[in-house]
């Protein structure tokens, strides 16, 4: 859809920076609650149709919440695409201001540059996902350094902080529960997923909380947000070869996970691992195929509103 007026925002952990295109005007606020609130109305009466973000993480999150709630049309973008366009226009200087103008002119001339924003409590999900996702690394990483410790004082000291970053994570799939089930709808999608092999509560939640846009888009679209479609790479003579990259890496482990469940337990899944293997593809590659098969079937259960069936692989 053409528009006539976008914003960017270059965001850093203290400053935001506002460029507007095609007017070149440009503001800078403090990335502070109060400060954040007043954004979506200014670019309202700027006659702001569209605001493009980079997918920064932490200091962005609070003007992604502040922007889904003032139902602002709001895409957030890898940074390579930005950089591309810098490329693109042969420009070299850096700076905030600079940065912000370049992502206002990308959300200008990129019409897929925005998809359905987040809602706060889907907001509140991912962010619940995330940190699920941080107190297992820590398990992880304490149980490794029990491994390697020998005196008895250190030893006590990483079961101590295993067991409590276990009640930690307890306390946070709880609460992840509950608003996995907070709606009949979200109910109903949970109970979906749970239907496939190798998807369980944790790996439910990531699909929901990192890939809310399950059963709204074709199956080649959700493999790449998934970050599991093959791209092809192909110059001149040379035989091309397919390799997935980009999409979302939390939504790629957790489909990986899955996969790995699901041709363990699962005999459908088994076999068509078995076969690939047989056919010669290395184990991460067959693997990878049935983590993509998976992500297909639950775009496609959700969709149709019906558990899963073999058929559907």
């Amino acid at each position: 859809m053409t528009i006539s007026s976008a914003a960017g925002v270059d965001v850093g952990r203290d400053w935001l920076d506002v460029a507007i295109a095609p007017s070149g005007r440009h503001f800078r606020v403090a990335n502070t609650p109060a400060a954040v609130a007043g954004i979506p109305n200014r670019l309202r009466r700027a006659g702001v149709e569209r605001v493009v973000i980079e997918a920064t993480g932490a200091p962005a999150a609070r003007l992604v919440r502040t922007l889904a709630e003032a139902a602002m049309p709001l895409g957030v973008v890898d940074p390579r695409r930005i950089k591309a366009l810098r490329l693109a226009e042969g420009r070299r200087a850096k700076t905030d201001r600079l940065d912000a103008g370049l992502i206002a002119r990308f959300a200008l001339i990129m019409t897929d540059a925005v998809r359905p924003a987040p809602s706060p409590a889907a907001l509140e999900l991912r962010a619940l996902s995330t940190r699920r996702r941080q107190l297992v690394e820590m398990i992880a990483a304490e149980k490794t350094r029990l491994k390697q410790a020998f005196e008895p004082i250190l030893m006590a000291s990483h079961r101590l902080a295993i067991r409590l970053l276990g009640e930690e994570r307890e306390r946070i799939e709880a609460m992840i529960e509950t608003r996995t089930s907070a709606t009949p709808e979200d109910r109903r999608k949970v109970e979906l997923l749970r239907t496939l092999p190798g998807v369980g509560p944790a790996i439910s939640a990531t699909l929901l909380a990192d890939l809310p846009e399950l059963g709204t888009l074709d199956q080649k679209a959700i493999a790449s947000l998934a970050g599991l479609a093959p791209q092809i790479q192909q110059s001149g003579t040379q035989p091309g070869r397919a390799h997935i990259q980009g999409g979302r890496p939390c939504v790629r482990a957790a489909l990986y996970m899955a996969a790995l469940s699901a041709v363990r337990h699962d005999p459908g899944f088994k076999a068509q691992y078995q076969s690939m293997r047989k056919a010669g593809k290395p184990a991460k590659v067959a693997l990878i195929a049935i983590a993509r098969k998976i992500v297909v079937a639950a775009n496609a259960l959700i969709k149709r509103n019906q558990p899963w069936n073999p058929n559907y692989t």
